[in-house]
């Protein structure tokens, strides 16, 4: 098992995905990606706005 396998294989186990049906796993990663982007393109245009000022 490389570095990556194990830090998926400790993301599953850590929000409990290890036990989910393959779709459901999907839908969960695709909630966080599309979380993780809102949070991420938000932040930025706020930071931008921030240091214009």
């Amino acid at each position: 098992m490389n570095w990556v396998q194990r830090k998926i294989y400790l993301y599953n186990v850590t929000f409990g995905l290890y036990m989910l049906d393959w779709w459901e796993r999907y839908l969960f990663n695709s909630l966080v990606v599309v979380l993780m982007w809102f949070v991420l393109y938000n932040g930025t245009r706020y930071f931008s706005e921030l240091f214009q000022r």
